[in-house]
């Protein structure tokens, strides 16, 4: 597979295809579709996009055409950059009423002015298809993982079944402890039948770069392009980049490229590697996906 983000010539790391996987899950998905729509339900998310984010934008129309694939109904209700605190959340209590609406999601970053964690309180949590909810976090952490996960953890751990990485007692290190990615991937990990043990670094860890030596997985989700050098991975760990930054790079016409958190020459040193892009991104999507199809099931215990 080639990859921009890494030298093909000097890779020796298994990159993880993370397009080629979230699109057989999108396949699995549209057959879980259509006997859901033989059973006269039609899965439906509703994505909430408020603003000109161009990022927000890109990502929406990627999970459109994500819907498109696997026949998920999509609808997109677009705001303007102006819209307040109570128009968001009447938005929101609308959906929430609307029993043809299976997912809802609400595209961050939320304008200025606007508290995203009360809108994301505010969804139902059945609709949830983020995963951000404070019922389906907390389902996490009692060790549940049957619900709606947060879809880029939930697309990483799908990512170590499918390369069939045993991680039984290995040490796992995970750099960021955000609610989206660090902290959930962290109790993801470490559940029973996973059993990793896990590290949590952040800005304020000492000696990062000791800590990640001796991990076998590295999971780097900071937002900060090649932090993570390649004398940090020890020789044959797993590395996941959940990172993805634009750089600039005045060799290419459009004047910049995208990296991620981890330098590119640490493909020499791992076993497994995430390319930036075409790693976790796609899977982010594809797990989306699957919130929203299960959502629609769920809807009809």
């Amino acid at each position: 597979m080639k990859d921009e983000g890494v030298c093909a010539s000097s890779v020796s790391a298994v990159l993880l295809d993370g397009k080629s996987l979230g699109l057989r899950i999108e396949g699995e998905l549209a057959e879980r579709v259509t006997s859901l729509k033989s059973l006269g339900i039609e899965p439906h998310l509703a994505v909430v996009l408020a603003g000109n984010d161009p990022a927000s934008h890109v990502y929406v129309r990627n999970k459109e055409r994500a819907c498109e694939r696997t026949g998920i109904r999509s609808t997109l209700i677009d705001l303007p950059e102006n819209v307040s605190q109570e128009e968001l959340m009447q938005v929101v209590a609308d959906l929430n009423a609307d029993d043809t609406v299976h997912g809802i999601l609400v595209q961050s970053p939320t304008p200025a002015g606007t508290n995203e964690l009360e809108i994301t309180e505010a969804i139902d949590p059945t609709k949830d298809v983020d995963g951000f909810h404070p019922m389906n976090l907390g389902r996490l952490v009692m060790g549940q993982s049957d619900g709606l996960l947060p879809c880029t953890p939930a697309g990483v751990m799908a990512m170590i079944a499918d390369a069939k990485i045993d991680l039984i007692g290995a040490k796992a290190v995970v750099i960021g402890r955000s609610r989206i990615v660090g902290m959930p991937l962290a109790l993801l990990l470490a559940q029973k039948g996973i059993d990793a043990t896990v590290t949590i670094a952040h800005s304020r860890t000492q000696d990062a770069a000791k800590i990640c030596r001796e991990a076998d997985l590295i999971v780097a989700a900071i937002g900060r392009p090649a932090t993570v050098m390649a004398d940090w991975i020890k020789p044959g760990a797993t590395v996941i980049d959940v990172g993805i930054n634009r750089v600039v790079d005045e060799s290419r016409d459009s004047g910049s490229r995208l990296a991620g958190d981890v330098d590119p020459a640490a493909a020499e040193i791992a076993g497994y590697i995430t390319p930036v892009p075409g790693g976790v991104g796609p899977m982010t999507i594809a797990m989306l996906m699957s919130n929203t199809v299960r959502a629609a099931e769920m809807s009809l215990e």
